[in-house]
């Protein structure tokens, strides 16, 4: 943490490695990746991983390379400990100036502490998101002729992290938040075994998803599918509540699902849950959404339930960095604590951003590139089959 803090004010990006040799990298990395892969598509956090009523829960949601941010947040939380865990929602790296030095000291407590610290995935954490928004050039800048081997390895830890949490038994967290299950229609003789299973259903046949179903899906890809067998993935990172009831695709991003406060009470209510903790959204996305609250203290209460709320977290203050617009949002981020006997009534710590952050030129072109809430260039990748498809 320090020495990553220092290297931010002290030296310019391209000598990170002075700091950090690529050999060094590649351990933390591969020891991380190692741990990440074993674990499940929704990690559970309970008795068996050492949660007891003298421990907290620390919640965090968007992070986005704002380095000094995160390095607050951790000392004003308190650091991972045997009695404190850490959940990160995703998007550790884009648009910030330090999204690798961000992504590689979580990896760091990851590998410290592997029961205590969970890293889930964001939207940003793929192939399609960061040669958009920054970090894949970040990393060609900091690491020079080392860049696109460091680049390959980040991808590759991407593809293990989990997609969603349940703490407690209580409390589910994912990036975006819900997805769909598979629909299955049984054909004109409804033998069993003329059942047919459609993946890719129409719209009046979404229906919710299901945790046996999130636990079968295919986590190890560079870019969620938006068509075909494996939408789940795609689902958890990318879709947003709405306050319209109904399960309806997110036509805005071009992915995902948008999600009613039925939906919100149904999950809630089939796993016995009481609490979802989302992210994915920040102030320039609420600016666009006025049906929804703005992110101005870093956190929102989308929907409220008869069996729980639906929460979504933020935790970049003055997000983005870098902004084409002269007003700033100037928004506060925040994490959410929960604590025992239920964990399911968060705590909110809003804070503000750490100034004056170091001076930095960002790895994007900010004025001109489309908005990740806006609809993707969804034609920008090739699939594992080979066949020009959307990505995200």
């Amino acid at each position: 943490m320090q020495a990553f803090e220092w290297a931010s004010r002290a030296l310019p990006p391209s000598e990170l490695p002075s700091v950090l040799p690529v050999a060094v990298f590649d351990k933390l990395v591969l020891a991380a990746s190692k741990i990440l892969h074993k674990e499940p598509n929704c990690v559970r956090i309970d008795e068996n991983s050492g949660l007891n009523p003298d421990c907290r829960v620390v919640v965090v949601g968007d992070v986005h390379g704002q380095l000094h941010d995160v390095l607050f947040l951790l000392r004003d939380a308190g650091f991972p400990a045997d009695d404190r865990f850490f959940v990160f929602n995703g998007d550790y790296v884009d648009r910030g100036a330090w999204g690798l030095e961000v992504f590689l000291l979580l990896l760091a407590w990851k590998v410290l502490m592997p029961h205590r610290v969970y890293l889930l995935r964001g939207n940003h954490e793929s192939k399609y998101c960061t040669s958009v928004y920054g970090f894949e050039k970040e990393v060609s800048v900091k690491y020079g002729d080392n860049g696109k081997h460091v680049y390959r390895k980040c991808l590759g830890c991407f593809e293990g992290l989990p997609l969603a949490s349940i703490i407690a038994g209580q409390v589910y967290t994912a990036h975006g938040g819900l997805f769909r299950g598979t629909v299955i229609t049984p054909s004109k003789r409804s033998k069993k075994k003329n059942r047919k299973v459609v993946h890719n259903p129409e719209v009046n046949s979404l229906i919710l998803g299901s945790l046996d179903e999130l636990a079968k899906a295919r986590r190890s890809v560079l870019d969620p599918p938006w068509e075909g067998s494996n939408l789940i993935p795609g689902d958890v990172l990318w879709s947003d509540p709405s306050m319209s009831p109904g399960l309806s695709p997110n036509t805005e991003r071009g992915i995902g699902l948008l999600f009613g406060p039925d939906c919100t009470e149904e999950f809630l209510k089939k796993f016995n849950l009481k609490l979802i903790i989302r992210s994915h959204e920040g102030p320039d996305a609420r600016d666009k959404r006025p049906d929804l609250g703005g992110m101005d203290v870093g956190y929102t209460v989308d929907h409220v339930v008869e069996s729980g709320n639906l929460i979504t977290l933020f935790s970049a203050p003055d997000y983005p960095q870098f902004q084409a617009t002269e007003e700033r949002y100037k928004n506060k981020g925040a994490y959410i604590v929960l604590e025992a006997p239920n964990f399911n009534t968060p705590i909110f710590h809003s804070f503000e951003a750490i100034t004056p952050r170091p001076k930095a030129n960002p790895y994007y072109d900010f004025e001109d590139v489309i908005d990740s809430d806006e609809e993707l260039d969804l034609v920008s990748m090739v699939p594992e089959s080979g066949m020009q498809q959307p990505a995200a």
